[in-house]
Formats: C-alpha cells, sequence, structure tokens
C-alpha cells in the first residue's frame, strides 16, 4: 500500500505540439520558461498597506520581511508566496476543494480525486471553521489574502507559473480566481489527511484477516510498541536487563462529537470507560480517570468471531472499496512509512552556548518545489498590532511560520502518529436507511456537481452516517453495497449490503487556524501549551526550548477517547473497523487538552521525539496502539547520551550530524541469522563477505557503502520471499519498521509457517533456505545492475532523490516537459528507518520489475536553532525557495541538502544585512 501511495501524483498527458513550444522557449531564454518569474527588487505597490514593507532576500532567494504591523507582514507574506509559488497555491486549493478537474481537465486520477474529496467535505468544514477563528485571525487570514489578490491582479496565468502554459494546450485557461482566506484553512485538511494516524493499518488489518483468515497471526504483523528497548518521549530511560512490561490499561478521556468508534485493546493498552471524558457535548470538562481505574482488554476473539461481527464476505467487500476510494486522494505532504519525523532538544547544561539547542527534519514527501518555504516575518512598530518577529518554515498559501522560532523560543514539529481516524461498517437497507441498535435510520445525502474543463459536468450524490461520509460507494467501479451477499444471520429484509462509513476529527470544524499564530508568538512553556488547545489536527508533537534555559515537550491534537465493549469480538481501541450499527462503540468525546502528555525540562537535559510511543504503556490518555518502532528515537538518545558522558560541549554542528546519522538498525537486527547460513556458492560468498565488512564498519549507508546496497538487496527479497505467498498484493511488505519487528520475532523460529513458501508443492520451507535465496537472488539482481565485483557497489547509485513535479513530472509527460519541471537526481545516503531517513518501499519496483529504491519520503528540511545566538543556527531545504522552474532558486539548495551541508539562518537585522543580495520595498498606492 505504501508503494502506491507514496508516489501518487495527477498525471497529465500533454500532447507532443507542447514539446515544440517548449523547445522554442528555452531556446529563447527569456521566453515561456522565464515569463513567470517575479521581480523581487525595485518598488512595488501592495493595495491596503498601512506603510511602508521592506522584503530583504538572500542569495538564496529567502525573504526576510519587515513591517509596522503584522497586518501588514501577512499582506506582504501573501505577496511574496504568490511571486513565487502561487501556482503550487492554485494546486492545492483546487485539490482541497474537490476541483481539481477544473484545472487540469479530463483526467482519470483526477476526477477519482474530486469524487473523494467532495464526499469528505473538507471545503465546507474549512469555511464553517472560518466562523470559529478569533476576530484577530480572520483579520490576518484577509491581510494575507489581501496580498496574493494584490499580486494575481493585472497577471495573466502564464505570468504566474508555467504550469498554466503546458496546461492551456489541452485544457481552456480561464481567469484565476481571487484567493480567499477559506483557501488557507482548507490546505489544514490536507496536511491533516496525510499525517492522520492509523489509517492503512486499521484498513491493513482487515485486508490481512481476509487472507490469512486467523486473528492472532494478523497481529503477527502488527508487533506491540517495544517498551522494553525504545524509550517512550515522555519517560525514564528504558533498562534493557528488565523483563518486558506487563499489560496494564491504558486511561483516555473525551468529548461526544457526532460520533461513534470503539475503545478496547491491542499491545496491552486499553481505552477509557464509556463514561469517563475530558469535554463533553455541551462543553463540560469533567476528570479523567488514572490508567489503573480503566477496564482490562476483552480476550483477543477468535478469526470467526471478528469476521462474523464485521459483516463476512460483504463487509470484505466494502472495506476493500473503501480502500481503494480513499487511495485516490492525492499526496500533497507525504504518506507511507517514511512520513514522520526527528526532533531533539538539549538543555545548555549540555551546550557549547549554554543555550539549549533544538533540530527538527520533518520526513515528508520529497516533491518539487519542496512542501517548505523560508521566510522572516519581523514587526518593527511599537503598538498592539505589531507581535510577531519570527522565522523559519511556512507553506505557500498559509500566513505566519509553521516551524521556527521567534526572538524568545524555538519549537519542532513531529508527527504524533495518533489514531484520529476510523472506519465503521454500516448495515444498509433499499428504502435509503441504516441500522442503529435495532432501528433503521434515514442516511443524509446532498448533490456535488464536479465541473471538469473541456468535458461534460459529473454530478454525484454524497451519503453520510452519525459517524461520517460512507467512503465505499465514492467511485462507482469499486462500489458494492447494492450487490453483495447476504451474510448469515443478518437483518430483516430489505437488507441491501454493507458500506464503510469515515469517522475523522478532522471533519470536525476546529480552531486550528488559530494555533499557528499563537505557536509563532510563544514565549514559554505555557504558550505553548494555550497553543496546543488549538492545534486540533494534525495532531503532532511540539518539542520547544526557550532563551531563557528551559526546554519542553507537549503533545496536542484532538484525540478521540473510544469505550470499552464487554465481550466484544471485535477490538474497540480503533485499530479495526467496527460496528457501526452498535452505540456501544461510539466516540465517547475528546481527549481534554490539560491531559495531553507534557514534559519541562527532564532530569537528563534532553528530549527526543521521532514518532515513538509518547508515554510508557498505562500512563496517561490513550492515543494508539500503532506507533513508529523507536529505531530512530532511540538512536538519536543514544548518540545524545555518549556526547554528554563524554563531556564535550554539543553545538550546532553536532545536532546537524545526529539529523545526518546513517547507521542502520536493521544491519544488527538481521546479520546474525543471514551470517549463519550455509553458502556453497563462492559467487554468492564474495557478496556475503561485504555483510562482514558493514557489520565491522557499523552499519553505514553512506552513498559509497557496497555493503548497504548488497543488504538492502537481501532485505527487498527476504520480505518477498516470506510474505507474498501468504498476502494480497495491497499488503505487501513497505520494508519499514514495523516489518523489522516482524522478521526479528521470526528469526527466533527456524520452524515458524511464515517461512513456508505455500506455492511449492511437498516442499516445506524453512527459516535458513528463505535466508539463503535472498542471498544469491539479491547477488544476481546486483551484478546485472551495477557489475559482477562487489567491490563497485554503491548504495547512493540505487538509491537516487529524484524529487518531481506533482502535475507535470510524471511518466505520462513528454520527457522534455519532465525535464524543465523534474530537477535532477542526486544520490543521497540514510534509509528507511535510519535517523537520516530517506525512506524508499521495498513494495515498489521499476519497470523490469527489480526493487526500486528512490527516495519516496525523506527530511524535507533540516534546521538547528541555537538559544544562544540565533544567528548561529542553520537551515536547508530540498529543493529551493522558488516554484519557478526558471529560476535558480528552483533547486538551489539541492546539493547541499543531499551532501548533507546547512546554509546560514540569519535573524537579526545586521545578519540579515550582511547576507542581503536584493531588496523590494511594497507600498501602498498613491
Amino acid at each position: 500500500m505504501e508503494g502506491g501511495s507514496a508516489l501518487r501524483k495527477v498525471l497529465i498527458v500533454v500532447p507532443a505540439v507542447i514539446v515544440v513550444v517548449l523547445v522554442a522557449g528555452l531556446v529563447l531564454g527569456a521566453g515561456l520558461v522565464r515569463r513567470p518569474l517575479p521581480d523581487h527588487t525595485g518598488t512595488q505597490r501592495l493595495p491596503g498597506l498601512d506603510a511602508s514593507v521592506e522584503v530583504v532576500r538572500d542569495d538564496r532567494g529567502v525573504p526576510q520581511i519587515y513591517a509596522s504591523t503584522d497586518a501588514d507582514l501577512m499582506r506582504a507574506q501573501g505577496y511574496v508566496h504568490a511571486q513565487d509559488r502561487f501556482f503550487e497555491m492554485d494546486y492545492r486549493r483546487h485539490v482541497t476543494a474537490g476541483r481539481l478537474s477544473e484545472l487540469v481537465g479530463e483526467n482519470e486520477a483526477a476526477l477519482s480525486a474530486d469524487l473523494v474529496i467532495r464526499t469528505f467535505g473538507w471545503r465546507d468544514v474549512a469555511e464553517k471553521e472560518w466562523d470559529l477563528l478569533s476576530d484577530e485571525s480572520r483579520s490576518l487570514y484577509e491581510a494575507y489574502a489581501e496580498g496574493v489578490n494584490a499580486y494575481l491582479r493585472s497577471r495573466e496565468a502564464s505570468e504566474l507559473g508555467l504550469e498554466y502554459t503546458v496546461l492551456g494546450t489541452t485544457t481552456e485557461l480561464r481567469d484565476i480566481e481571487p484567493w480567499s482566506p477559506v483557501d488557507s484553512l482548507a490546505w489544514l485538511k490536507a496536511m491533516a489527511w496525510d499525517l492522520r494516524g492509523n489509517y492503512d493499518a486499521e484498513l491493513g488489518r482487515a485486508a490481512a484477516l481476509r487472507t490469512l483468515g486467523d486473528v492472532g497471526r494478523t497481529e503477527e504483523l502488527y508487533p506491540d510498541y517495544p517498551y522494553e528497548t525504545h524509550t517512550p518521549i515522555v519517560a525514564p530511560p528504558v533498562q534493557t536487563d528488565l523483563p518486558a512490561a506487563e499489560d496494564p490499561a491504558e486511561a483516555a478521556e473525551g468529548d461526544t462529537a457526532a460520533a461513534g468508534a470503539p475503545g478496547s485493546t491491542a499491545q496491552g493498552e486499553t481505552a477509557a470507560a464509556a463514561t469517563t471524558a475530558g469535554t463533553t457535548a455541551e462543553g463540560q470538562t469533567v476528570a479523567a480517570p488514572s490508567a489503573a481505574e480503566t477496564p482490562t482488554a476483552a480476550e483477543t476473539p477468535t478469526a470467526a468471531e471478528t469476521a462474523t461481527a464485521l459483516g463476512g464476505r460483504g463487509a470484505e467487500q466494502a472495506l476493500a472499496s473503501a480502500a481503494a476510494a480513499l487511495d485516490a486522494v492525492p499526496v500533497l505532504v507525504g504518506q507511507g512509512e517514511g512520513i514522520g519525523s526527528n526532533s531533539f532538544v538539549v538543555s545548555g547544561e549540555h551546550t557549547a552556548s549554554g543555550k539549549p539547542l533544538l533540530a527538527n527534519d520533518p520526513h515528508l514527501g520529497l516533491d518539487a518545489p519542496n512542501l517548505w518555504y523560508q521566510v522572516g516575518l519581523h514587526c518593527t512598530g511599537e503598538a498592539e498590532n505589531c507581535t510577531f518577529d519570527v522565522a523559519g518554515f511556512s507553506f505557500s498559501g498559509l500566513p505566519g511560520v509553521v516551524i521556527g522560532h521567534n526572538d524568545q523560543l524555538a519549537w519542532g514539529l513531529t508527527n504524533l502518529g495518533a489514531d484520529v481516524t476510523d472506519f465503521t461498517l454500516e448495515r444498509l437497507y433499499d428504502d435509503g436507511t441504516y441500522l442503529r441498535d435495532g432501528a433503521r435510520v434515514p442516511l443524509d445525502t446532498r448533490r456535488e456537481t464536479i465541473e471538469v474543463n473541456g468535458g461534460e459536468p459529473v454530478v454525484t450524490t454524497v451519503t453520510t452516517t452519525v459517524h461520517g461520509p460512507i467512503v465505499s460507494e465514492v467511485l462507482a467501479d469499486t462500489g458494492v453495497a447494492g450487490s453483495v451477499p447476504v451474510p448469515e444471520g443478518a437483518p430483516p429484509a430489505g437488507f441491501s449490503g454493507y458500506a464503510v462509513a469515515l469517522q475523522w476529527t478532522a471533519l470536525t470544524p476546529g480552531r486550528t487556524g488559530d494555533a499557528v499564530f499563537a505557536i509563532n508568538r510563544a514565549r514559554n512553556a505555557d504558550d505553548i501549551a494555550a497553543a496546543a488547545a488549538l492545534l486540533e489536527v494534525p495532531a503532532q508533537n511540539i518539542v520547544f526550548a526557550t532563551a531563557d534555559g528551559d526546554i519542553g515537550y507537549q503533545a496536542p491534537g484532538k484525540i478521540p477517547v473510544r469505550a470499552v465493549v464487554p465481550d466484544s469480538p471485535v477490538p474497540s481501541d480503533g485499530s479495526w473497523p467496527r460496528p457501526g450499527w452498535d452505540s456501544r462503540y461510539d466516540w465517547q468525546g475528546f481527549v481534554a487538552p490539560e491531559d495531553m502528555p507534557r514534559e519541562v525540562n527532564p532530569a537528563e537535559g534532553f528530549i527526543s521525539a521521532a514518532n515513538q510511543a509518547v508515554m510508557p504503556v498505562g500512563e496517561g490518555p490513550f492515543l494508539t496502539t500503532d506507533w513508529d518502532a523507536g529505531y530512530r528515537s532511540q538512536r538519536i538518545r543514544s548518540l545524545l547520551e555518549q556526547k554528554i558522558a563524554d563531556g564535550d560541549p554539543i553545538d550546532v554542528g553536532d545536532m546537524n550530524d545526529i539529523m545526518l546519522d546513517d547507521a542502520s538498525p536493521f544491519g544488527p537486527a538481521v546479520l546474525p541469522a543471514l551470517l549463519s547460513v550455509d553458502v556453497d556458492d563462492p559467487f554468492v560468498e564474495e557478496a556475503v563477505d561485504l555483510l562482514r565488512e558493514w557489520s565491522a564498519e557499523g552499519f553505514p549507508t553512506d552513498t559509497s557503502s557496497a555493503g548497504a546496497a548488497y543488504f538492502n538487496a537481501v532485505w527487498t527479497n527476504l520480505l518477498e520471499l516470506t510474505f507474498t505467498d501468504d498476502l494480497p498484493a495491497s499488503q505487501a511488505p513497505d520494508g519499514g519498521a514495523r516489518w523489522l519487528m516482524v522478521v526479528q520475532r521470526l528469526l527466533e523460529d527456524p520452524q515458524d509457517p511464515w517461512w513456508d513458501d505455500r506455492t511449492t508443492v511437498n516442499i516445506v520451507e524453512g527459516r535458513d533456505e528463505i535466508l539463503r535465496q535472498a542471498l544469491v537472488l539479491a547477488r544476481q539482481e546486483l551484478t546485472n545492475t551495477m557489475g559482477k565485483d562487489p567491490g563497485g557497489w554503491e548504495w547512493g547509485k540505487l538509491h537516487p532523490f529524484a524529487p518531481k513535479h506533482p502535475v507535470l513530472g510524471g511518466e505520462g509527460v513528454p520527457a522534455l516537459v519532465r525535464r524543465v519541471f523534474n530537477p535532477g537526481a542526486v544520490e543521497v545516503a540514510g534509509g528507511t528507518s535510519i535517523v537520516n531517513a530517506t525512506s524508499f518501499s521495498t513494495a515498489v519496483t521499476d519497470d523490469l520489475g527489480r526493487p526500486d529504491f528512490t527516495v519516496t519520503a525523506g527530511p524535507s528540511m533540516r534546521m538547528v536553532v541555537d538559544l544562544g545566538d540565533l544567528d548561529r543556527s542553520t537551515w536547508v531545504t530540498s529543493t529551493g525557495t522558488s516554484g519557478h522552474p526558471g529560476s535558480d532558486h528552483y533547486t538551489d539548495q539541492i546539493d547541499a541538502w543531499a551532501a548533507g551541508e546547512t546554509f546560514p539562518w540569519p535573524f537579526s537585522r545586521d545578519a540579515v544585512e550582511e547576507s542581503r543580495s536584493v531588496t523590494m520595498t511594497l507600498q501602498p498606492p498613491e
């Protein structure tokens, strides 16, 4: 599943005539490609300004904006975002509104995306959120939109982005619509969707159960978080000489929204009782129970019990249809095992400056242009309406800074991974109703019309239940509700089939739009906690440090409280789909903000948050059971502990070096078993010797490593040989941390049934035979692709970073057009579940069916903030600031990023002046 979702883009087939046009433009130099390039110098007029604004850019085109009011800052930020990234902004707003077909024309992928997103109703939710924002926030979003529209005014599409010229060869180029503040809020929905919790795992369990027919065997593919060896974010360090923790209960709290979900257990954690809560539907807050007060887990149900409770074969088809429909949503931020991030903060007692250091490198999808836009927002006035002095990484289309620092506080974000989505099976009837606690309840429906550029409009009906929109019937070729067989013991006459509804916290309007500004202005831990209470979706880990010397962690997010259903045949903790016809499985509310995990100034002097479990099992609110396995977080912890133990003061360079650490956790876990296998063929043994050398070197994954190249080829074959015969194609292993835990357990039992290849007749394979085959096949593959001499193999040649344009970068586009929009590939170090997490998917293959190790996600930027001297801070992105392929700043950071280098990050006015390359002055109209 990860392979498809990580590479999913809208591919536009462009006629050959555009190739001729683009060639002419390229030959002319200042023609089509350079036409959209903005003027970053001189004086330009921006209606609505209270006073003049100065925009100072450095050699990489990064703007530092100086204005006398907050509103003018946002107007100017909107203006420079539109200058450099407007097509990206326009593409995103079409996607989030379910209007992509209006932009790109008749395209199957675009129409499928529109159908699903209209079903979600992202734009409708954003419009409702507008009314919830504070008056001040609304004024800032309006100011930002004014700045965008000032740049759009009097400019035709071809002056805003080369993409419009290309698309204009196949579609009608319509007038560019003015930017709306709601366009900015809708972008938050796309962020929340890509960074949701265990969506894939929940559907994956159901899909695996269909094939395996055994709940226990299915759960073997989703191992417990290794609390005994990998320290949670908020916890004392683990002691690996202690036995594994027993399974205590888990606490949670909540608020009754408009929906239902489960709350039993998995991996030794239990959700809160239905009668406990955080925030009720009426806005009342009550105390949450302790972990010891919550019910314990029910016994694991049998496969038959679970399958029957989930509706049998009919429900299986509905779940498969839901997965197919949701896979149509374009990836805007990133998805899959590689999506995560590293963040860590070190107290001043261990640093060279005597003040805290903070590092962050969000692991997201890596497109061209990069997701992030570097910017500084400096308000220079004295009045109350002048509060921003912040710099960092913004999203084009959204005012403010998402990750960065102000003059008193720095913050980083990593994905919390909380389970904020649930799938509910709904029993539908042919009279337009669905079953709810024994009664038939009318379905809610609405009509949506999708305009198609150059084609006929498409009309669709969106159907919802109390839990959320029905997603299994969105795409005509996947819908099953009207045709599934009626299972044994089904409801009364009139039952027409099963459907799947999606319940997701982001479909409830909230105030995340306020949170961006609150974080930008935060000065201390209390300010961060207040901002976190507003940051409902996506749920993120916030790591922060202050100039006063504090370091801390805060978990925000709107987290459902799930009820324990006694004697349930379906785990009700959100790890499996749940029966929507039984209200006992409904969400009971949301965890109160004050009950979310937090920590300030831990005794060990540092905090590492890299998507691992947040708290020890049984402590704090129930967040999820599907954590990242914690290999990256534990490696960061060990590197920091070693630094501190050595007594070496940690500086900015050390923090960056930790983010670049490329030691593989796979090698020490798998190599002992691989090297114990007898290999009779000297040709293969020559390659196996590389693994011994790789082990002696510490399992590096630098670009020149031959051992890393061979090991990753072996790992890919090992997974295929072990699991392909047992699992559906949609559940092919992506090779990430979860699969490492699975294989580690299997290696302990040479005769485990997973080792046997069911496609062979009268042969029962064991562990050693599969390992031997993996060694042989990998040797053959690399011989064919990289040469006969193993000493000449290089990991970087197998593992390139090759960013693509999200619309015009795919294989359906003529090669010349792709070359214009796609930067050239560069070799990179690292890999999946490594601190330098340049991830790939073992489920992805090239045109010849060979493993494709091309980077699918990775550090979208790297930053280190020194609270002792902010001008010593460093930053870099994976491409550049500009979204225009004709600009020098489209790719001027890519080589530095690939090499692990960073650039100075000026913040003080003196440092900004020293870095000045060009200046633009924005003036009010005369």
